[in-house]
Protein backbone atom coordinates (compact mmCIF):
# COMPACT_ATOMS: atom_id res chain seq x y z
CA UNK A 1 0.00 0.00 0.00
CA UNK A 2 1.56 3.66 -1.13
CA UNK A 3 2.34 5.55 1.67
CA UNK A 4 3.31 8.82 2.05
CA UNK A 5 5.89 10.94 3.83
CA UNK A 6 5.08 14.65 4.75
CA UNK A 7 7.36 17.63 5.39
CA UNK A 8 5.23 20.52 6.45
CA UNK A 9 6.85 23.93 7.18
CA UNK A 10 5.09 26.42 8.59
CA UNK A 11 5.11 29.87 9.78
CA UNK A 12 6.88 28.71 13.43
CA UNK A 13 7.44 25.24 13.32
CA UNK A 14 8.42 21.96 10.98
CA UNK A 15 6.48 19.02 11.47
CA UNK A 16 6.80 16.03 9.39
CA UNK A 17 3.98 12.82 9.42
CA UNK A 18 2.89 9.63 7.76
CA UNK A 19 -0.16 10.33 5.64
CA UNK A 20 -1.78 6.91 4.57
CA UNK A 21 -4.35 5.90 2.02
CA UNK A 22 -7.55 5.90 4.23
CA UNK A 23 -6.26 9.76 5.19
CA UNK A 24 -5.23 9.39 8.77
CA UNK A 25 -2.29 11.24 9.68
CA UNK A 26 0.34 9.31 12.15
CA UNK A 27 4.15 9.76 13.52
CA UNK A 28 4.19 12.89 13.86
CA UNK A 29 7.51 14.85 14.94
CA UNK A 30 7.39 18.86 15.44
CA UNK A 31 10.11 21.28 15.78
CA UNK A 32 10.08 24.80 16.47
CA UNK A 33 11.50 26.75 14.40
CA UNK A 34 13.48 30.08 15.28
CA UNK A 35 11.99 33.23 13.90
CA UNK A 36 13.49 36.95 14.66
CA UNK A 37 12.63 40.60 14.01
CA UNK A 38 15.59 42.27 13.83
CA UNK A 39 13.79 45.18 13.50
CA UNK A 40 10.36 46.38 13.76
CA UNK A 41 8.22 44.72 10.63
CA UNK A 42 11.41 42.69 9.62
CA UNK A 43 10.90 38.93 9.78
CA UNK A 44 13.53 36.75 9.32
CA UNK A 45 14.22 32.86 9.45
CA UNK A 46 17.55 30.87 9.29
CA UNK A 47 17.20 28.59 6.04
CA UNK A 48 19.88 26.53 6.91
CA UNK A 49 18.09 25.70 10.10
CA UNK A 50 14.86 24.30 7.75
CA UNK A 51 16.61 22.33 5.73
CA UNK A 52 18.22 20.55 8.61
CA UNK A 53 15.29 20.48 10.28
CA UNK A 54 13.33 18.68 7.61
CA UNK A 55 16.01 16.37 7.29
CA UNK A 56 15.89 15.46 10.90
CA UNK A 57 12.75 15.11 11.56
CA UNK A 58 11.84 12.84 8.30
CA UNK A 59 14.14 10.67 8.89
CA UNK A 60 12.94 10.31 12.63
CA UNK A 61 9.30 10.32 11.50
CA UNK A 62 10.84 7.26 8.73
CA UNK A 63 12.50 5.71 11.59
CA UNK A 64 9.15 5.54 13.62
CA UNK A 65 6.12 4.92 11.25
CA UNK A 66 8.43 2.65 8.45
CA UNK A 67 9.14 3.56 4.97
CA UNK A 68 6.87 5.48 2.32
CA UNK A 69 6.89 5.98 -1.36
CA UNK A 70 6.05 9.46 -2.03
CA UNK A 71 6.88 13.00 0.00
CA UNK A 72 4.35 15.89 -0.26
CA UNK A 73 5.94 19.16 0.56
CA UNK A 74 3.65 21.72 2.33
CA UNK A 75 4.87 25.31 3.51
CA UNK A 76 4.43 29.30 3.87
CA UNK A 77 4.33 30.29 1.07
CA UNK A 78 5.91 33.81 -0.27
CA UNK A 79 9.05 33.16 2.59
CA UNK A 80 11.91 34.24 0.01
CA UNK A 81 15.70 32.74 0.07
CA UNK A 82 17.95 32.98 -2.01
CA UNK A 83 21.16 30.85 -2.24
CA UNK A 84 24.26 29.42 -3.47
CA UNK A 85 24.12 27.05 -6.01
CA UNK A 86 27.01 25.16 -5.14
CA UNK A 87 27.11 24.73 -1.80
CA UNK A 88 23.36 25.12 -0.64
CA UNK A 89 24.16 27.39 1.64
CA UNK A 90 22.25 30.59 1.76
CA UNK A 91 23.37 34.29 0.79
CA UNK A 92 21.18 35.96 3.68
CA UNK A 93 18.19 35.45 6.34
CA UNK A 94 15.14 33.99 4.43
CA UNK A 95 13.07 36.82 4.88
CA UNK A 96 9.95 35.77 6.12
CA UNK A 97 5.89 36.07 4.26
CA UNK A 98 5.39 38.80 6.94
CA UNK A 99 7.99 40.96 6.64
CA UNK A 100 7.63 44.68 5.64
CA UNK A 101 11.44 45.64 4.96
CA UNK A 102 10.64 46.57 1.28
CA UNK A 103 7.63 48.35 1.40
CA UNK A 104 9.44 51.47 -0.07
CA UNK A 105 10.42 49.53 -2.67
CA UNK A 106 7.02 48.66 -3.34
CA UNK A 107 5.87 52.40 -3.32
CA UNK A 108 8.35 53.07 -5.61
CA UNK A 109 8.12 50.74 -7.87
CA UNK A 110 4.19 51.47 -7.90
CA UNK A 111 5.20 55.10 -9.83
CA UNK A 112 6.47 52.89 -12.15
CA UNK A 113 3.12 51.35 -12.84
CA UNK A 114 4.44 48.30 -11.27
CA UNK A 115 2.14 47.10 -8.59
CA UNK A 116 4.15 44.56 -6.04
CA UNK A 117 3.25 43.61 -2.06
CA UNK A 118 5.96 43.73 0.12
CA UNK A 119 4.44 40.34 1.48
CA UNK A 120 5.02 38.95 -1.97
CA UNK A 121 9.00 37.38 -2.73
CA UNK A 122 9.40 39.77 -5.41
CA UNK A 123 11.06 42.54 -4.03
CA UNK A 124 12.36 40.07 -0.98
CA UNK A 125 14.64 38.45 -3.54
CA UNK A 126 15.43 41.94 -4.84
CA UNK A 127 16.85 43.12 -1.42
CA UNK A 128 18.61 39.94 -0.63
CA UNK A 129 20.74 39.64 -3.89
CA UNK A 130 21.68 43.73 -3.60
CA UNK A 131 22.52 42.34 0.46
CA UNK A 132 24.42 39.40 -1.30
CA UNK A 133 26.70 41.69 -3.43
CA UNK A 134 26.75 39.46 -6.56
CA UNK A 135 25.08 39.15 -9.81
CA UNK A 136 21.93 37.38 -9.78
CA UNK A 137 22.59 34.89 -12.48
CA UNK A 138 25.46 33.41 -10.21
CA UNK A 139 22.53 32.53 -7.38
CA UNK A 140 19.21 30.72 -6.64
CA UNK A 141 15.95 31.50 -5.98
CA UNK A 142 13.88 29.92 -3.54
CA UNK A 143 10.47 29.68 -1.83
CA UNK A 144 10.44 27.47 0.86
CA UNK A 145 9.27 24.17 -1.24
CA UNK A 146 11.99 24.69 -3.32
CA UNK A 147 14.08 25.11 -1.01
CA UNK A 148 12.94 21.93 0.99
CA UNK A 149 12.80 19.76 -2.20
CA UNK A 150 16.47 21.13 -3.54
CA UNK A 151 17.82 19.73 0.06
CA UNK A 152 15.91 16.72 -0.44
CA UNK A 153 17.19 15.89 -3.56
CA UNK A 154 20.94 17.00 -2.61
CA UNK A 155 20.70 19.58 -5.13
CA UNK A 156 19.34 17.76 -8.03
CA UNK A 157 15.42 19.49 -8.16
CA UNK A 158 14.84 23.22 -8.09
CA UNK A 159 11.34 23.90 -8.77
CA UNK A 160 8.25 25.73 -7.48
CA UNK A 161 4.82 25.04 -7.88
CA UNK A 162 1.62 26.63 -8.60
CA UNK A 163 0.09 27.26 -5.89
CA UNK A 164 3.28 29.35 -4.35
CA UNK A 165 4.59 30.77 -7.73
CA UNK A 166 1.05 32.45 -8.17
CA UNK A 167 1.94 34.59 -4.53
CA UNK A 168 5.21 35.69 -5.65
CA UNK A 169 4.43 38.80 -7.65
CA UNK A 170 7.14 37.32 -10.25
CA UNK A 171 4.43 35.67 -12.28
CA UNK A 172 1.71 36.59 -15.40
CA UNK A 173 -1.83 35.22 -15.49
CA UNK A 174 -0.53 32.39 -17.60
CA UNK A 175 1.65 31.31 -14.59
CA UNK A 176 5.12 31.82 -16.48
CA UNK A 177 7.93 34.10 -15.24
CA UNK A 178 7.12 37.49 -16.17
CA UNK A 179 10.30 39.13 -18.01
CA UNK A 180 9.05 43.05 -17.19
CA UNK A 181 8.78 42.34 -13.97
CA UNK A 182 12.12 40.56 -13.65
CA UNK A 183 13.45 43.24 -15.48
CA UNK A 184 12.42 46.08 -13.48
CA UNK A 185 14.04 44.63 -10.53
CA UNK A 186 17.15 43.77 -12.13
CA UNK A 187 17.15 39.70 -11.48
CA UNK A 188 18.10 37.43 -14.19
CA UNK A 189 15.82 34.53 -15.09
CA UNK A 190 18.97 31.94 -14.36
CA UNK A 191 17.90 32.37 -10.84
CA UNK A 192 14.19 30.92 -11.03
CA UNK A 193 13.35 27.06 -10.99
CA UNK A 194 11.29 25.71 -13.18
CA UNK A 195 7.38 25.88 -12.75
CA UNK A 196 5.49 22.89 -11.89
CA UNK A 197 2.06 21.73 -10.97
CA UNK A 198 1.37 20.86 -7.25
CA UNK A 199 0.89 17.05 -7.87
CA UNK A 200 3.36 15.03 -10.45
CA UNK A 201 6.75 13.09 -10.20
CA UNK A 202 9.33 15.97 -9.47
CA UNK A 203 12.57 14.06 -8.85
CA UNK A 204 13.82 11.88 -5.49
CA UNK A 205 14.27 12.88 -2.13
CA UNK A 206 17.67 10.76 -2.30
CA UNK A 207 18.62 12.06 1.10
CA UNK A 208 16.19 10.26 2.94
CA UNK A 209 16.01 6.78 3.41
CA UNK A 210 14.48 4.74 0.52
CA UNK A 211 14.77 7.34 -1.55
CA UNK A 212 11.46 8.22 -2.07
CA UNK A 213 9.72 10.05 -5.03
CA UNK A 214 8.90 13.84 -4.37
CA UNK A 215 5.23 14.08 -5.91
CA UNK A 216 3.50 17.12 -4.38
CA UNK A 217 4.03 20.44 -3.64
CA UNK A 218 1.42 23.05 -2.36
CA UNK A 219 1.12 26.15 -0.01
CA UNK A 220 -0.25 25.87 3.05
CA UNK A 221 -3.70 26.94 2.73
CA UNK A 222 -4.21 25.14 -0.32
CA UNK A 223 -3.27 22.01 1.49
CA UNK A 224 -5.25 22.57 3.98
CA UNK A 225 -8.33 23.50 1.48
CA UNK A 226 -7.51 19.75 0.38
CA UNK A 227 -6.83 18.52 3.48
CA UNK A 228 -10.71 19.02 4.31
CA UNK A 229 -11.46 17.54 1.25
CA UNK A 230 -12.86 20.75 -0.81
CA UNK A 231 -11.74 19.18 -4.12
CA UNK A 232 -15.47 20.37 -6.06
CA UNK A 233 -16.11 23.98 -7.30
CA UNK A 234 -17.64 26.05 -4.18
CA UNK A 235 -16.20 24.12 -1.00
CA UNK A 236 -14.86 26.46 1.16
CA UNK A 237 -13.15 26.25 4.50
CA UNK A 238 -11.10 28.61 7.05
CA UNK A 239 -8.25 28.39 9.25
CA UNK A 240 -8.30 29.45 12.11
CA UNK A 241 -4.95 30.36 13.45
CA UNK A 242 -2.67 33.19 14.47
CA UNK A 243 -4.76 35.14 11.47
CA UNK A 244 -7.50 33.27 9.69
CA UNK A 245 -7.47 32.46 5.62
CA UNK A 246 -10.34 31.48 3.91
CA UNK A 247 -10.10 29.79 0.94
CA UNK A 248 -12.85 28.63 -1.64
CA UNK A 249 -12.28 26.01 -4.73
CA UNK A 250 -13.69 27.97 -7.85
CA UNK A 251 -12.52 26.01 -11.29
CA UNK A 252 -10.63 26.00 -14.34
CA UNK A 253 -10.95 29.42 -15.24
CA UNK A 254 -7.84 32.13 -14.39
CA UNK A 255 -7.58 35.30 -13.64
CA UNK A 256 -7.64 38.60 -15.98
CA UNK A 257 -4.80 39.67 -13.29
CA UNK A 258 -2.58 38.45 -10.49
CA UNK A 259 -3.52 41.36 -8.26
CA UNK A 260 -6.10 41.73 -5.51
CA UNK A 261 -9.66 42.00 -6.95
CA UNK A 262 -12.19 44.47 -6.09
CA UNK A 263 -13.82 42.28 -3.41
CA UNK A 264 -10.88 42.15 -1.48
CA UNK A 265 -9.93 38.40 -2.06
CA UNK A 266 -6.94 36.89 -4.18
CA UNK A 267 -6.50 34.63 -7.01
CA UNK A 268 -4.93 31.85 -5.68
CA UNK A 269 -4.15 28.17 -7.76
CA UNK A 270 -5.41 25.50 -5.09
CA UNK A 271 -4.44 22.40 -7.30
CA UNK A 272 -2.92 21.44 -10.49
CA UNK A 273 -1.52 17.95 -12.41
CA UNK A 274 -0.26 18.25 -15.66
CA UNK A 275 -2.04 21.18 -17.89
CA UNK A 276 -5.20 20.78 -15.45
CA UNK A 277 -5.03 23.90 -12.81
CA UNK A 278 -7.88 24.63 -11.03
CA UNK A 279 -8.17 28.20 -9.27
CA UNK A 280 -9.72 29.45 -6.08
CA UNK A 281 -9.89 33.00 -4.09
CA UNK A 282 -8.50 33.01 -0.74
CA UNK A 283 -8.84 36.26 2.20
CA UNK A 284 -7.06 37.02 4.71
CA UNK A 285 -7.58 38.55 8.36
CA UNK A 286 -4.96 39.44 9.82
CA UNK A 287 -5.70 38.97 13.68
CA UNK A 288 -7.53 35.93 15.07
CA UNK A 289 -5.67 33.40 17.37
CA UNK A 290 -3.40 36.11 17.93
CA UNK A 291 -6.34 38.63 19.79
CA UNK A 292 -6.57 35.77 22.43
CA UNK A 293 -2.86 35.40 22.96
CA UNK A 294 -2.93 39.13 23.48
CA UNK A 295 -5.78 38.45 26.25
CA UNK A 296 -3.49 35.84 27.86
CA UNK A 297 0.10 37.37 27.50
CA UNK A 298 -0.42 40.74 27.30
CA UNK A 299 -4.04 41.39 29.48
CA UNK A 300 -3.54 38.89 31.81
CA UNK A 301 -7.55 38.35 31.69
CA UNK A 302 -7.16 34.39 30.90
CA UNK A 303 -3.46 31.98 31.77
CA UNK A 304 -5.17 30.03 28.72
CA UNK A 305 -5.91 30.37 25.82
CA UNK A 306 -8.96 27.40 26.58
CA UNK A 307 -10.24 29.25 29.27
CA UNK A 308 -11.80 31.61 26.26
CA UNK A 309 -15.08 29.32 26.30
CA UNK A 310 -16.23 29.57 29.47
CA UNK A 311 -15.84 32.86 30.05
CA UNK A 312 -17.73 33.29 27.23
CA UNK A 313 -20.23 31.19 27.75
CA UNK A 314 -21.27 32.45 30.82
CA UNK A 315 -22.89 35.44 29.95
CA UNK A 316 -25.37 35.41 27.30
CA UNK A 317 -24.46 38.52 25.32
CA UNK A 318 -21.54 40.91 25.45
CA UNK A 319 -24.16 43.55 27.15
CA UNK A 320 -22.83 46.45 24.04
CA UNK A 321 -19.64 45.63 23.85
CA UNK A 322 -18.17 44.86 20.82
CA UNK A 323 -14.14 44.41 19.52
CA UNK A 324 -12.50 44.56 16.38
CA UNK A 325 -9.45 42.09 16.15
CA UNK A 326 -7.11 45.01 13.65
CA UNK A 327 -4.01 45.22 15.26
CA UNK A 328 -2.14 45.06 12.36
CA UNK A 329 -5.24 46.39 10.11
CA UNK A 330 -7.86 45.02 8.86
CA UNK A 331 -7.24 42.94 5.59
CA UNK A 332 -10.26 41.27 3.23
CA UNK A 333 -11.97 42.89 2.06
CA UNK A 334 -11.08 45.99 3.98
CA UNK A 335 -7.32 46.52 3.35
CA UNK A 336 -6.95 49.36 5.82
CA UNK A 337 -3.67 49.17 7.00
CA UNK A 338 -4.41 52.18 9.11
CA UNK A 339 -7.31 50.28 10.85
CA UNK A 340 -6.32 49.00 14.70
CA UNK A 341 -8.35 47.40 17.13
CA UNK A 342 -10.16 48.19 20.21
CA UNK A 343 -12.95 47.50 22.31
CA UNK A 344 -15.91 50.06 21.93
CA UNK A 345 -19.27 50.10 24.25
CA UNK A 346 -17.26 49.38 27.56
CA UNK A 347 -18.81 50.60 30.70
CA UNK A 348 -18.00 50.52 34.01
CA UNK A 349 -20.56 47.50 34.32
CA UNK A 350 -18.55 45.41 31.54
CA UNK A 351 -17.09 42.41 32.77
CA UNK A 352 -14.30 40.14 31.79
CA UNK A 353 -16.63 37.66 30.54
CA UNK A 354 -18.26 40.47 28.50
CA UNK A 355 -14.80 41.29 26.68
CA UNK A 356 -13.97 38.02 26.15
CA UNK A 357 -16.79 37.12 24.21
CA UNK A 358 -16.47 40.32 22.54
CA UNK A 359 -13.49 39.23 21.39
CA UNK A 360 -14.62 35.47 20.33
CA UNK A 361 -17.47 37.24 18.39
CA UNK A 362 -15.55 39.87 16.75
CA UNK A 363 -12.68 37.13 15.60
CA UNK A 364 -16.23 35.24 14.34
CA UNK A 365 -17.65 38.81 12.42
CA UNK A 366 -14.32 38.78 10.37
CA UNK A 367 -14.32 35.48 9.11
CA UNK A 368 -18.21 36.08 8.17
CA UNK A 369 -16.58 39.05 6.30
CA UNK A 370 -14.36 36.70 4.48
CA UNK A 371 -17.32 34.79 3.58
CA UNK A 372 -18.93 37.55 2.38
CA UNK A 373 -16.30 38.56 -0.01
CA UNK A 374 -15.95 35.44 -1.16
CA UNK A 375 -19.71 35.17 -2.46
CA UNK A 376 -19.38 38.66 -4.31
CA UNK A 377 -16.35 37.37 -5.73
CA UNK A 378 -17.86 34.43 -7.17
CA UNK A 379 -21.63 34.84 -7.14
CA UNK A 380 -22.30 31.77 -5.42
CA UNK A 381 -23.97 31.21 -2.52
CA UNK A 382 -21.45 29.06 0.48
CA UNK A 383 -23.69 26.85 2.37
CA UNK A 384 -21.02 24.92 4.60
CA UNK A 385 -18.27 25.94 5.74
CA UNK A 386 -15.56 23.73 6.76
CA UNK A 387 -13.17 24.77 9.02
CA UNK A 388 -9.61 23.67 10.62
CA UNK A 389 -7.18 25.08 12.50
CA UNK A 390 -6.21 25.39 16.13
CA UNK A 391 -9.27 28.08 17.20
CA UNK A 392 -11.59 25.49 15.77
CA UNK A 393 -10.78 23.93 19.59
CA UNK A 394 -13.91 26.64 20.84
CA UNK A 395 -17.21 25.50 20.16
CA UNK A 396 -18.65 28.39 20.58
CA UNK A 397 -16.50 30.35 18.31
CA UNK A 398 -18.14 27.64 15.46
CA UNK A 399 -21.61 28.44 16.53
CA UNK A 400 -20.77 32.14 16.39
CA UNK A 401 -19.71 31.81 13.00
CA UNK A 402 -22.71 29.63 11.96
CA UNK A 403 -25.22 32.58 13.51
CA UNK A 404 -23.30 35.39 11.85
CA UNK A 405 -22.97 33.83 8.78
CA UNK A 406 -25.85 31.34 7.84
CA UNK A 407 -23.91 28.36 6.68
CA UNK A 408 -23.62 25.58 8.67
CA UNK A 409 -19.79 24.78 9.87
CA UNK A 410 -18.21 21.75 9.94
CA UNK A 411 -15.16 21.10 12.03
CA UNK A 412 -12.33 19.09 10.78
CA UNK A 413 -11.23 16.07 12.30
CA UNK A 414 -7.54 17.57 11.20
CA UNK A 415 -6.65 20.55 13.26
CA UNK A 416 -3.80 20.81 11.14
CA UNK A 417 -5.26 19.73 7.80
CA UNK A 418 -2.48 21.24 5.77
CA UNK A 419 -0.43 17.88 6.45
CA UNK A 420 -2.88 15.86 5.66
CA UNK A 421 -3.25 17.52 2.51
CA UNK A 422 -0.12 17.23 1.07
CA UNK A 423 -0.22 13.86 2.19
CA UNK A 424 -3.48 13.05 0.38
CA UNK A 425 -1.90 15.09 -3.01
CA UNK A 426 1.26 13.14 -3.06
CA UNK A 427 -0.85 10.37 -3.39
CA UNK A 428 -3.47 11.55 -5.66
CA UNK A 429 -0.51 12.21 -7.93
CA UNK A 430 0.79 8.49 -8.06
CA UNK A 431 -3.14 7.51 -8.50
CA UNK A 432 -3.20 5.76 -5.40
CA UNK A 433 -5.99 8.35 -5.07
CA UNK A 434 -8.58 10.14 -7.13
CA UNK A 435 -10.19 13.48 -6.22
CA UNK A 436 -13.18 11.37 -5.51
CA UNK A 437 -11.55 9.49 -3.21
CA UNK A 438 -10.27 12.75 -1.58
CA UNK A 439 -14.05 13.88 -1.06
CA UNK A 440 -15.69 11.17 0.35
CA UNK A 441 -12.74 11.17 3.11
CA UNK A 442 -14.85 13.67 4.61
CA UNK A 443 -15.65 13.09 8.27
CA UNK A 444 -15.96 16.28 10.09
CA UNK A 445 -15.98 15.95 13.94
CA UNK A 446 -18.68 18.10 14.53
CA UNK A 447 -21.92 20.45 12.61
CA UNK A 448 -23.07 23.99 14.07
CA UNK A 449 -26.09 24.89 12.87
CA UNK A 450 -26.97 28.56 12.70
CA UNK A 451 -29.68 29.57 15.17
CA UNK A 452 -30.42 33.41 14.43
CA UNK A 453 -33.04 34.08 12.15
CA UNK A 454 -32.67 36.23 9.34
CA UNK A 455 -33.49 39.38 10.29
CA UNK A 456 -31.55 38.70 13.93
CA UNK A 457 -28.57 37.95 11.33
CA UNK A 458 -28.81 41.15 9.43
CA UNK A 459 -29.03 43.43 12.27
CA UNK A 460 -26.04 41.63 13.89
CA UNK A 461 -24.06 42.07 10.84
CA UNK A 462 -25.00 45.56 10.45
CA UNK A 463 -24.08 46.73 13.99
CA UNK A 464 -20.53 44.83 13.29
CA UNK A 465 -20.63 47.28 10.20
CA UNK A 466 -20.70 50.19 12.07
CA UNK A 467 -18.23 49.14 14.71
CA UNK A 468 -15.82 48.46 11.91
CA UNK A 469 -16.06 51.79 10.64
CA UNK A 470 -15.32 53.26 13.95
CA UNK A 471 -11.78 51.56 13.61
CA UNK A 472 -11.04 52.24 10.23
CA UNK A 473 -8.74 54.83 9.24
CA UNK A 474 -6.82 54.77 12.66
CA UNK A 475 -3.34 55.74 11.38
CA UNK A 476 -4.41 57.65 7.96
CA UNK A 477 -1.05 57.98 6.38
CA UNK A 478 -1.21 53.76 6.86
CA UNK A 479 -4.33 53.66 5.57
CA UNK A 480 -3.43 55.75 2.87
CA UNK A 481 -1.32 52.66 0.98
CA UNK A 482 -2.29 50.23 -0.92
CA UNK A 483 -0.36 46.97 -2.18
Amino acid sequence: MVRALVIDVGTSSVRTAIVEVDGTVGFVEQRPLTVTSPQPGEVELDATEIGALCLELARATLAAGGSCDVVGIANQRATTIVFDPHTGLPVGPALGWQDLRTVIDCLVLQGAGLRLAPNQSATKAKWLVEQSGRPSHELRFATIETYVAWILSEGAVHVTDHSNVGLTGLVNTSLEWDNGVLDALGLDSAMLPQIVSTMGDFGVATALPGAPRITALIGDQPASLFGQSCVSPGATKITFGTGAMLDLVHGPKGPDRMTRFPSGCFPVVVQSRGDDITWGVEGIVLSAGTCVDWLRDDLGLISHAAETEGLARSVTTTDGVSFVPAFVGLGTPYWDFGARGGFFGLTRGSSKEHMVRAVLEGIAHRGVDLVDAAVVETGSPITELRIDGGMTKNTLLAQLLADFSGCVIAVSPEREATTRGAGLMALVAVDALGLDDVAAKWHPTDYFEPTLSADERASRRAQWADVVSRAAKTIPELSAVEF
